[in-house]
């Protein structure tokens, strides 16, 4: 899965005053991060809003990215829930001939056991006709997927190629890399400790602040692939203020401003989710002005 290998972004959706889907906005953003360096991108994801988008909406999204990439970037599609079989059920019904992988969120809110966690992925794996990326957010799902439970599934399900891991523990991820197999991709799910993860032996992140400063963050990857840390640190120290400025209030409230500010889309959000305050506004505006 050399797809993987980099940097991937988790893209937004950006919605018209109306709440409607910005469709040109969404053109903007894809191209935005294509003409800007990024390796792959990533599809209905949870910066994508995912929860509050109905199926036509959904398909909108999967259409629009699709055409607009127009098979320059792989794209991954986030398929995943706390219902086993309501997922594998997704899986199977949807066209998925456009992507290279799946990225599944480990079961949310039921908070099920290492062996539950398991047995949910045993099951997409049996039914995905594509690789499968693991997602372990425990700040969003309640529940941890341990380093060992990840190893398991790695080398018992060939189509099990890779984790994003977001639990934002260096240590965490270092025992990631150091159970799974080689060829086991481990991603970092967190912006601020992707380089640190890298060069732990990880194969680069799938990001959100990537999207906002793609040029810089995706170099800032390859940089650490390549092993050059101090040119990669550089990156590292420029954009790390713009990181902590875009998860203060909430994902993707903080990264939507930053578009806003670049004028690519605009920073409507759908509730429950809302804007973020005037004063980190004038932040995240500063920064865009200064980077």
């Amino acid at each position: 899965m050399k797809e993987l290998i980099g940097t991937g972004v988790a893209l937004i959706t950006p919605f018209n005053e109306d709440f409607s889907v910005d469709t040109e906005g969404l053109d903007n953003v894809v191209e935005y991060c294509i003409e800007q360096g990024i390796d792959y991108l990533v599809v209905l994801g949870t910066t994508a809003e995912s929860a509050t988008l109905n199926s036509a909406e959904k398909q909108g999204v999967i259409d629009t990215i699709v055409k607009t990439n127009n098979g320059r970037l792989p794209l991954v599609l986030g398929i995943g829930g706390n219902n086993t079989q309501a997922v594998a059920d997704e899986i199977t019904s949807r066209d998925l001939s456009d992507f290279c992988a799946i990225l599944s969120v480990s079961p949310f809110y039921n908070k099920p056991t290492q062996e539950g966690i398991y047995q949910h992925f045993a099951v997409l794996s049996g039914v995905s006709p594509l690789p499968i990326i693991v997602y372990n957010v425990p700040g969003r799902t309640g529940s941890n997927v341990a380093p060992g439970t990840v190893a398991r599934l790695a080398q018992d399900f060939d189509n099990i190629v890779a984790v994003k891991e977001a639990a934002g523990d260096i240590v965490q991820a270092m025992e990631l890399i150091s159970k799974c197999p080689d060829d086991f991709l481990v991603i970092s799910g967190d912006d601020m400790i992707a380089l640190p993860m890298v060069l732990a032996g990880g194969a680069g992140v799938i990001s959100v602040i990537g999207q906002g400063f793609p040029k810089e963050f995706s170099e800032m990857i390859r940089l650490g692939l390549d092993r050059k840390v101090d040119a990669a640190f550089q990156i590292q120290y420029k954009i790390a203020p713009a990181i902590d400025y875009i998860f203060a209030e909430g994902n993707p409230a903080g990264i939507k401003a930053v578009f806003d500010a670049k004028n690519i889309c605009g920073d409507t959000l759908r509730l429950p989710l809302v804007g973020i305050s005037p004063q980190l506004r004038a932040k995240i505006d500063a920064f865009v002005d200064a980077f």
